[in-house]
């Protein structure tokens, strides 16, 4: 298991983190812009996924727009990352598959469209069959627009991008930015139950932790 830093949300995953074999599926709240959230998120499970992990990790898109310099902040290391550019979802899910099976990767990610259930369940299968995390991430841009799907993932998140907490000088807020700060629903967990979240990701410690405005009430909140 990987903890993810917030007690209030390592309670809600069986075993105390995020299971570091299997599937786990990140979707954007918005239909509109919130793609950089769920992106940002997954970077951020996906550093503590390979925090104790040696190796390369497979991230297959359709689009080359992820943002290289980003990456240290979510304690992913820009050279240990190996991007393949594929044409298509099935592309996609065909080179995760493939990736499952090369001893030498941590974990792989790709991004997606639509979530097809029976290559998600494909991909489960192999992830915890061999022991390595799989991320599937919804792109917006890319879906059709269809409901979401049933899941066979260990877990399945919708992120919503929020207001920074932390309170600058005003002289200061033109050139200062905050840590993240992202409304995150666990809509799915096997041996858990769905719950809502505040977090803010904090660069510097490489954890998340709950929002500073929910800090004095996380257990009526979450109780």
């Amino acid at each position: 298991m990987a903890p993810l830093g917030a007690a209030a949300l390592d309670e809600r995953l069986p075993g105390g983190g995020l299971a570091t074999t299997g599937l786990h599926e990140i979707l954007p709240a918005r239909n509109e812009w919130d793609d950089g959230a769920a992106s940002g998120f997954a970077l951020a499970l996906l550093g503590r996924l390979t925090a104790q992990r040696e190796g390369t990790i497979l991230w297959a898109a359709r689009q080359a727009d992820l943002y290289a310099p980003a990456l240290a902040g979510f304690a992913v290391a820009a050279d240990r990352l190996l991007l393949a550019r594929t044409e298509s979802d099935g592309g996609t899910l065909w080179a995760l598959e493939e990736g499952l099976r090369c001893p030498d990767l941590a974990a792989v990610v790709g991004e997606i469209g639509d979530f097809d259930p029976t290559a998600a369940r494909r991909l489960q299968l192999a992830a915890e069959t061999i022991g390595r995390p799989c991320l599937l991430l919804q792109r917006q841009r890319l879906a059709s627009r269809r409901a979401s799907t049933a899941s066979p993932a260990l877990t399945r998140w919708r992120v919503e991008a929020q207001a920074g907490n932390r309170r600058w000088p005003e002289s200061l807020q033109r050139d200062l930015v905050g840590n993240p700060v992202w409304r995150v629903e666990l809509l799915r967990c096997r041996g858990g139950r769905p719950a809502v979240f505040e977090v803010e990701w904090d660069h510097a410690t490489s954890a998340f932790a709950l929002a500073a405005e929910l800090c004095d009430s996380a257990s009526a909140a979450f109780g």
